[in-house]
C-alpha cells in the first residue's frame, strides 16, 4: 500500500507488514534542508504515522544525494534580535515532535544516505536507531558551534547521554564532521553498511525491535562515564571553559552556552535538560554573534559563486600554466595547481633555484601523505606534472601564467617581458602582489588587457583566498579567465579595484600599525599583545609584525613614501620599524623583532622594548584596546569601500577573514559596523577616537551619509 504526500517535500509508503518510509526531497533547495515547509510536513506525518494502528515501525529515508545538510539559515538570518519567544517558536514544534518520535511506542530508524548535520542529524538522534551508508564524501555531526549557535533540537541531550560527556562534549563545541566509519566508531550512528543495502537493514531492525526505548526514559539507566560531578567529567568542563576563555576571550557566548547545557542539563531528567538547552538556543540565535556567522556563510557562499564573472566570456579550462618564481609561494602554487591535474613549469633564475621550489612542494606533499590527506600515488602523480626549468623558453604553450618574484618592480617587470617574449602576449599574465598597483606592472606587458592581478596567501595549500585584482586596462576576459582560474585551483575568489594594498593588505597593516601606535603612547607591550588576543586575532600586532618582518613592513612603506610624495603621512609605525631594522631586530625569521626567540622554550617579548619604550604609569582599559583594533580595521575597509577599491561589503567580509583570520565572531570586517548600535554608533564612536588618536579613525563619507539617513550596510 502506497500513500503520496500532498506536499513533493515528503513521500510517505507503507509495506505489506506496516513499515512506513518518509522519503525526504526537498525539491524546491539545492539540497536537503530542514526548511520550515519541510518541519512542518514531518511533523504531519510523523504524527499520522505514529496514530496510524496499521503501522508498526517508521524509517526515515532520503532521494537526494545526502539525509539532511542542516538547518534552513535563511530562516535563522531572520533571528537576530527577535524577543526569546519568538526564537522558540522557530523551533518548539519540531523539538516537540522529536520527543513524540521517541515516546510513541513504534520503532523509529534513521537511514542515512549521505550527509547528516546539524538539525538534520538530530532528527537521527531521536530515532531509535540510526544506519549510516558507507559514501564516500559524506558527512555527520553536530557543526552549530561554527556559526556561533549550539544544537536546538536536542542535540546537546541525546549525544551526551549516548555515548558520554568525555566525547560528546569535544564533538559539538567543535563543531566536527565525521565521516561515516568515523560517526560509527564516535557511537553517533548504531551501524555502517553499503548503499544499496540501507533499507533493508532499517526493515530488518525493525522487524527485530518491536518495541525500544531510549536509555534516558528507562529507569535506572546512568550517562557512560558518567555525569557532570564525576572528577574527569569536572576537569573536562574547566580545561575547555579555559580554552574557550583562551580563544575567543570575552566576546563570543557560543562555548559557554555549549558547556552550560553539558553541565546543567545531563545533571537533571531529560525534558528539563531539553528545556535548558532551549533557551541557551534562543539567546544565541537572536544575537549578534550567531547572526554575523550566518552572514558570514552566505557570504562565503556568493564569493564561490564568482557573480562578478563577466556572463558573455567562454569559460576557460587551462591545462598547463607558468609559475614564475620557485620560491615559497611559487612553490605552493605550484603544489596546487599540479595537485589539481595541471601541468606546471616551475621557473627560475637557475634550474638549481628551482628544483629547490619542486622539493619544497614535494616535502610539503609528503607532509600531507603523513597526515593522511593525500595517497603516496597522488603526490607521485602530482610532483610528475612539475617541470622545474630556468629557461624561458619552456612556457611556450602555457594557458596562463603566474608571476610570483620579489616584491620589486624592476624585478617583476625584466620577468614579465621575458615570460610574455615566450608565450607570446595573449596569454592570461596574472602578477601576485600584496602591494604594488597592478597599473603600472602592466606597463611592462605588450597587451596590459590580458594582465590581471591574482594575490595568493601564503601557504597557499592552505589558504582558500586569492585577491583578483582589476587594473585600470584589465579587460572582460582576463577578468573572467582569472576567476576560471582561482576555480581551476578550488580557491575562493574576491575581486576589487586597483589601489595601493588593494583591499587585504591595505586593511590588514592597519592592525600592526595601530599596535606600534599604541607602543609610542607608552602602552604595556603584554596589554597590547593580550588585548590583541582577546578581541580575535590569531596573533598580537607585534608578533604578526614579527612574522612579517620589519624589514618587509620598512620596505613597503618606503615604497609608499616614494610613490606618494608629498602626500605620504609618515606615521609612529614608520618610526619604530625604521628603527628596529637599523638595530637587526628584523622579525622571527632573525630571531629577534619585538619578540626574542631562543633556542629552547617559547618565544617572549623583548625585555629592551621597555627602554625604547617606557611604560605609562597609567595603562588603558584592554576593552579599550581591543576596540580600537576592530574600528581601525573597520573604518579602513570602509574607507576602501567609499573609494570604489572593493564593491561589496559582503566580499570585503569574505576577504577579511580568509585573508588575516579577522574575528570570526564579527562576521567579517564590515559586519562589524553593522552589529550593536549599527553605522551611526560606529561613526559617532570614529569620531570620538579621531579626535583622540588622529585622523585614521574618521570615518569616510559614505558611512557618515548612511548614519545621517538611518541606514545600514546590509538592510
Amino acid at each position: 500500500m502506497t500513500t503520496q504526500s500532498p506536499d513533493p517535500l515528503l513521500r510517505s509508503a507503507t509495506d505489506d507488514g506496516g513499515i512506513r518510509t518518509l522519503t525526504i526531497d526537498v525539491s524546491d533547495r539545492p539540497m536537503n534542508v530542514l526548511s520550515p515547509p519541510l518541519r512542518l510536513e514531518l511533523i504531519a506525518a510523523m504524527d499520522a504515522a505514529l496514530e496510524d494502528d496499521t503501522v508498526t515501525g517508521i524509517i526515515l529515508a532520503s532521494d537526494r544525494p545526502e539525509f539532511i545538510a542542516g538547518a534552513d539559515l535563511s530562516a535563522l538570518s531572520e533571528m537576530r534580535g527577535k524577543p526569546a519567544a519568538e526564537v522558540r517558536a522557530f523551533s518548539d514544534g519540531f523539538r516537540a515532535m522529536l520527543r513524540r518520535m521517541e515516546l510513541g511506542g513504534k520503532p523509529i530508524v534513521a537511514a542515512i544516505n549521505g550527509t547528516a548535520l546539524g538539525g538534520g542529524f538530530e532528527l537521527c538522534l531521536a530515532c531509535h536507531h540510526r544506519i549510516a551508508a558507507d559514501v564516500e564524501g559524506a558527512v555527520i555531526g553536530l557543526p552549530e558551534a561554527s556559526l556561533g549557535l549550539l544544537p536546538g533540537a536536542g542535540g546537546t541531550q541525546r549525544l551526551g547521554r549516548m555515548i558520554g560527556i568525555a566525547k560528546a562534549l569535544p564533538l559539538v563545541l567543535n563543531g566536527s564532521r565525521l565521516s561515516p566509519g568515523a560517526a560509527y566508531e564516535a557511537g553517533l550512528v548504531d551501524d555502517l553498511v553499503p548503499l544499496d543495502g540501507l533499507i533493508a537493514a532499517a526493515k530488518a531492525w525493525i522487524s527485530a525491535n518491536p518495541a525500544p526505548q531510549k536509555p534516558w526514559d528507562q529507569r535506572g539507566s546512568s550517562i557512560p562515564g558518567g555525569g557532570p560531578e564525576v572528577p574527569q567529567n569536572h576537569r573536562l568542563f574547566i580545561e575547555m571553559a579555559g580554552k574557550a576563555q583562551a580563544e575567543t576571550g570575552p566576546n563570543d557566548a557560543t562555548a559557554s552556552a555549549i558547556l552550560s547545557c553539558f553541565f546543567e542539563g545531563l545533571r537533571v531528567p531529560f525534558d528539563t535538560g531539553l528545556e535548558i538547552e532551549a533557551r541557551q538556543f534562543s539567546s544565541l540565535a537572536r544575537g549578534d554573534v550567531a547572526q554575523n556567522r550566518i552572514r558570514s556563510f552566505f557570504s562565503m557562499t556568493a564569493a564561490r559563486k564568482a557573480a562578478t564573472r563577466p556572463a558573455d566570456i567562454p569559460r576557460f579550462a587551462p591545462k598547463k600554466i607558468g609559475i614564475l618564481g620557485a620560491g615559497l609561494m611559487g612553490s605552493g602554487l605550484a603544489e596546487v595547481a599540479a595537485r589539481k591535474g595541471l601541468s606546471v613549469v616551475l621557473l627560475d633564475r637557475d634550474v638549481e633555484a628551482a628544483r629547490a621550489g619542486y622539493q619544497t612542494a614535494a616535502k610539503s606533499m609528503e607532509k600531507s601523505v603523513t597526515r593522511g590527506k593525500l595517497t603516496s600515488e597522488a603526490a607521485s602523480a602530482a610532483l610528475g606534472r612539475i617541470d622545474p626549468v630556468s629557461d624561458m623558453a619552456a612556457l611556450s604553450g602555457c594557458d596562463a601564467i603566474i608571476e610570483a618574484v620579489y616584491e620589486d618592480r624592476g624585478v617583476k617587470a625584466e620577468v614579465t617581458r621575458a615570460a610574455l617574449a615566450a608565450t607570446g602576449p595573449d596569454v592570461l599574465f596574472a602578477s601576485n602582489t600584496s602591494k604594488l598597483p597592478i597599473t603600472g606592472l602592466a606597463e611592462a606587458s605588450p597587451a596590459p588587457e590580458r594582465f590581471i592581478g591574482m594575490h595568493f596567501f601564503s601557504p597557499v595549500p592552505r589558504m582558500a583566498l586569492v585577491e583578483i585584482i582589476l587594473g585600470d586596462a584589465t579587460g572582460a576576459a582576463a577578468h573572467a579567465q582569472a576567476l576560471d582560474l582561482a576555480k581551476t585551483l578550488g580557491k575562493i575568489p574576491v575581486v576589487v579595484r586597483d589601489g595601493r594594498g588593494f583591499f587585504t593588505s591595505r586593511v590588514f597593516s592597519t592592525y600592526m600599525n595601530e599596535g606600534l601606535a599604541m607602543l609610542c603612547e607608552g602602552v604595556a607591550p603584554a596589554l597590547i599583545e593580550n588585548s590583541g588576543r582577546q578581541a580575535g586575532y590569531p596573533l598580537g600586532p607585534l608578533a604578526m609584525a614579527d612574522e612579517i618582518s620589519q624589514e618587509t613592513m620598512l620596505r613597503i612603506r618606503s615604497q609608499e613614501r616614494d610613490d606618494l610624495g608629498a602626500d605620504w603621512i609618515e606615521g609612529s609605525d614608520f618610526a619604530v620599524v625604521s628603527q628596529f631594522v637599523e638595530m637587526g631586530r628584523i622579525g622571527r625569521r632573525a630571531k629577534a623583532g619585538f619578540y626574542d626567540y631562543p633556542e629552547e622554550g617559547p618565544r617572549h617579548l623583548w625585555a629592551g622594548l621597555a627602554d625604547l619604550y617606557p611604560v605609562a604609569a597609567d595603562q588603558p582599559d584592554p576593552k579599550a584596546l581591543r576596540q580600537r583594533f576592530l574600528h581601525i580595521q573597520a573604518t579602513e575597509a570602509a574607507r576602501a569601500w567609499d573609494e570604489g577599491v572593493i564593491d561589496d561589503p559582503r566580499m570585503a567580509d569574505v576577504g577579511s577573514q580568509l585573508g588575516w583570520s579577522h574575528p570570526s565572531w564579527t562576521g567579517g570586517v564590515m559586519s562589524y559596523i553593522d552589529q550593536g548600535g549599527g553605522v551611526a554608533a560606529f561613526v559617532a564612536e570614529g569620531e570620538r577616537l579621531a579626535k583622540l588618536h588622529g585622523p585614521r579613525f574618521t570615518p569616510p563619507p559614505r558611512l557618515v551619509a548612511l548614519a545621517a539617513e538611518g541606514k545600514s550596510l546590509y538592510g
